[in-house]
C-alpha cells in the first residue's frame, strides 16, 4: 500500500528548498526549478497543492538570494573553474552554466572572471583546457607511441564531441609529445 502523498504547503517547500541547498551549490533559477518539479510531482499524485504556489516558490527563492545562500556569480565562477579544470571547451562550458539556470551576463562575468585568475585569454584558456582533457583522457600524445597512429581520428572525434574546434584538436592530438604542449 502506498503511503499518501505529502500536501505542498509554504513550509514544505521551506524545507524541500532547505535540504537540498545544505546537498547541493545551485543558482536560483536551479532552486525554483527543483521546487517546481516537487510541486508537479506531488500534482500527479493528486497531493493537496497550496493556492498561489508560483508566488511561494518566488518568495523562498528570493529569501535565500537576500541571505547570501544563494549567489549565481559565484556559482558560475565555481563551475567554470571546475570545468576548466577538468578540460571542457569554453563553448561546452557556456552550455553547461546556461542550463544551470545561469544567465547570459552572469555567464560573461564568470568566464571573464576565469580569464582573470588564470591570467590569460579566452584562446589561450581554450589551448589550456583542451590540454588538459587531452592529459586526463590519454589522448594524442598523451598515449602510447604505438597507438597513437591507429587512435587519432578517435582522439579528434573525442575532442569535437568535448566542443573544440578542430584547428585546437588537431594542434594537440598532433603534438610529438607531451612536452610540446606546454611550449605553446
Amino acid at each position: 500500500m502506498r503511503r499518501p502523498a505529502r500536501p505542498i504547503t509554504a513550509k514544505y517547500l521551506q524545507n524541500a528548498a532547505t535540504f537540498y541547498l545544505e546537498r547541493y551549490p545551485s543558482t536560483a533559477e536551479g532552486l525554483r526549478r527543483v521546487l517546481n518539479r516537487r510541486v508537479a510531482k506531488a500534482k500527479m499524485a493528486e497531493a493537496p497543492v497550496m493556492e498561489n504556489v508560483k508566488q511561494a516558490i518566488e518568495t523562498i527563492v528570493a529569501k535565500f538570494v537576500d541571505a547570501g545562500v544563494i549567489d549565481d556569480q559565484a556559482f558560475a565562477q565555481t563551475k567554470a573553474r571546475s570545468l576548466h579544470r577538468r578540460g571542457t571547451s569554453n563553448r561546452l562550458t557556456r552550455r553547461k552554466l546556461n542550463l544551470a539556470g545561469v544567465d547570459g551576463d552572469t555567464l560573461d562575468k564568470a568566464m571573464a572572471g576565469l580569464d582573470e585568475e588564470l591570467d590569460t585569454n579566452p584562446a589561450k584558456r581554450e589551448w589550456l583546457a583542451a590540454v588538459a582533457l587531452a592529459r586526463r583522457r590519454r589522448l594524442g600524445p598523451f598515449r602510447p607511441a604505438k597507438d597513437r597512429k591507429d587512435r587519432r581520428i578517435r582522439d579528434l572525434a573525442a575532442m569535437a564531441r568535448s566542443g573544440f574546434a578542430y584547428d585546437v584538436a588537431k594542434k594537440v592530438i598532433d603534438a610529438a609529445s607531451p612536452d610540446a604542449l606546454d611550449e605553446d
